[in-house]
Parts: C-alpha cells; sequence; structure tokens
C-alpha cells in the first residue's frame, strides 16, 4: 500500500523508507524550547501547525512509510531542526499529528449543528460531522498512523490508554448528539457502535483506494439504517 502511494504524482518518485523495529508514537508532544510571548510565540504556533497539516497530507498522498521527518520538513518548507524543535522527533511529529485530529473531530462534533426533529435530520447532521471529521486529512493520516503503531503501544499501556480515552471523549461527544429527549432508546448504544465504526472503515477504505471519495451515497445508506432502527 505504502509503495503504491509512493508511485503517485507530485510524490517526486520518494521511495519508501524502510521499517526498522516497531514504529511508536511518543507519549507526550510538547515544544522542546520556552514558548515566548507576542510575535515569536505566534509564529511558533503557526510554523507547528503547518508542519502538523503537512505531515498529515504527507502520510496521505505518500504513505506512511515514506512521510519522515525529512520528507515532511522538505515539504513544509522547513529544516529538520525546526521538526525537532517543536516536536522531538518522528514519533513526536506523528503523536501530534493524532492528537491534532482527534482535537479536530471533537471540534466538528461539538460545533455541529443538530436539529431536534425529524429524527432522520438529527442523523444526518450527525452523520455528516462525523464524516467531516474522519474524511479531513487530519482524521485520515491519524487512522495510518494510528494503525502502523499499534504494535508499539501493546508495550505501552499508558499510552494506549491515553487514546483509549480519546476516543471514548469522542464517543460521548457523539452519544449526546444522538440522544433523543423524547424518550429513552434502548439502541442507542448500537447505533452509536454502528455509526462510529462505519465512518471509520470509509476512512480507513481510503487508504487502499488511489483517488479520494467522498462515500455521499453510503453515508445516505447510512442514515437511513440508522433512522429506522432509532425509529
Amino acid at each position: 500500500m505504502s509503495a503504491d502511494r509512493a508511485r503517485r504524482p507530485g510524490t517526486h518518485g520518494a521511495a519508501p523508507r524502510p521499517l526498522r523495529g516497531r514504529e511508536t508514537l511518543a507519549r507526550h508532544v510538547e515544544p522542546v524550547r520556552d514558548r515566548n510571548e507576542g510575535g515569536a510565540r505566534q509564529r511558533g504556533d503557526d510554523t507547528r501547525a503547518r508542519v502538523i497539516a503537512e505531515a498529515a497530507t504527507c502520510v496521505i498522498e505518500e504513505g506512511f512509510a515514506s512521510a519522515s521527518a525529512n520528507r515532511i520538513a522538505q515539504r513544509a518548507g522547513v529544516t529538520w531542526g525546526v521538526i525537532q524543535y517543536h516536536f522531538g522527533d518522528r514519533a513526536g511529529l506523528f503523536s501530534a499529528v493524532v492528537l491534532a485530529g482527534c482535537e479536530h473531530t471533537r471540534g466538528c462534533l461539538e460545533q455541529a449543528t443538530i436539529p431536534e426533529r425529524p429524527m432522520r435530520a438529527r442523523v444526518a447532521a450527525v452523520v455528516n460531522a462525523g464524516w467531516q471529521a474522519y474524511g479531513s486529512p487530519l482524521g485520515r493520516a491519524s487512522f495510518e498512523i494510528l494503525v502502523n503503531t499499534r504494535a508499539s503501544r501493546n508495550d505501552d499501556p499508558e499510552h494506549a490508554a491515553q487514546l483509549i480515552e480519546m476516543a471514548r471523549g469522542v464517543h460521548r461527544i457523539g452519544a449526546r448528539l444522538l440522544a433523543d429527549g423524547s424518550h429513552a432508546n434502548p439502541r442507542k448504544h448500537s447505533v452509536e457502535a454502528l455509526l462510529w465504526a462505519t465512518l471509520r472503515g470509509f476512512a480507513l477504505t481510503l487508504m487502499l483506494t488511489p483517488d479520494d471519495y467522498d462515500f455521499a451515497s453510503e453515508r445516505e445508506a447510512l442514515v437511513n439504517v440508522l433512522t429506522a432502527f432509532l425509529d
């Protein structure tokens, strides 16, 4: 998969980096410098955000193996030293992408406008907000990074627990959005599980396809299924 990604147009013929040992994520990611006030801090935050965004795009376009820190630095127009300055190393950078993806998902769900009625409009709004998050470059890159670093988390229960809690937070927001105050629906938990599993499946499918696809008809079918289940 990654090798195919590396051969796509626009990748400048970058060859996949051989994987050595287990790919890891950093537990904590903080800029390795003191944050100054004013313009310097803003410039640093802007650079950090640009590198995270470019890292996500690089993972999507070229694949996880080809997305080395040097390659991302090249694409972002910065030096390897800048990557170290803000993230420490490749693991720290990818952890920052995953955290940014989680925050982006949380923001999409929290800011979504969810109508009270009818039920189908309510479900459609939740599905669209979820896909806005999971189908975004940050969302898709986060999934690809997490898939490729899965083995390392088996030996790092603290980090695994942190990721699980992040996922639970997203699910709690989704549960509130789907909640129907008129009555308690015993099927709600199954609906939530189906919703998030399907949207994640759409995002992961894009790892295997050469072109972007918005799953519009599939999302409409999902809305119909969930609405019928809830009603």
